[in-house]
């Protein structure tokens, strides 16, 4: 879903607004929380609600908010770059389980991810890539995702949170502007706290 750019803006009806914090704070009030951004925004003749891991982005890094809206996760990328042009950019999404009943578990979140990669490209290379702990002691399993020859070489750590499951990826245009951002990148999931 995307926003129109009025609503992005604050140019929205006294009523709209209303609405929106009303259904907002319905949506929202009675769940179990980590520590997510919520929003609720007009979406043409409807509302559309926004959530993913609040953070803070590592030195050098800032929010794309546009893209955030856009791909509906926090999208962090260099300083001085914009998501569409960087060779490397992070993003943070948080999945409302009661939004994904088909989902049961982190296990088959990671399950699903793979198949979804390996369907797109069955010359991918997965592997798991260890463990990142967050601030609060959650353990976020970490996979990588290599191209055979190109595409994009990615790391995906995968964790829960209340009534969440969140998602930190880091995924660049070469393997040496992953490594290059290893450091950020643990520095993002290890930061995170509900």
């Amino acid at each position: 879903m995307h926003v129109s750019d009025a609503s992005r803006h604050g140019v929205m009806s006294p009523m709209k607004t209303i609405l929106g914090i009303l259904c907002f704070s319905l949506f929202f009030g009675s769940a179990t929380s980590a520590e997510i951004e919520k929003t609720a925004l007009m979406c043409g003749n409807e509302i559309c609600f926004y959530w993913w891991p609040k953070l803070s982005p590592p030195k050098g890094w800032h929010q794309d908010q546009d893209m955030s809206y856009e791909i509906e996760a926090n999208a962090l990328v260099p300083d001085g770059s914009t998501f569409s042009k960087a060779e490397t950019v992070m993003y943070a999404k948080a999945l409302y389980k009661p939004r994904t009943p088909e989902t049961k578990s982190v296990d088959q979140l990671i399950a699903d991810d793979k198949n979804e990669f390996l369907n797109a490209d069955p010359n991918i290379a997965v592997a798991e890539a260890g463990v990142i702990n967050s601030a609060d002691g959650k353990k976020f399993r970490s996979f990588t995702f290599f191209p055979k020859n190109s595409g994009n070489w990615e790391q995906v750590s995968y964790g829960e949170e209340g009534d969440f499951y969140l998602i930190f990826a880091v995924s660049s245009k070469s393997m040496k502007g992953l490594e290059h951002t290893q450091d950020a990148y643990k520095e993002l999931v290890s930061h995170y706290r509900e």
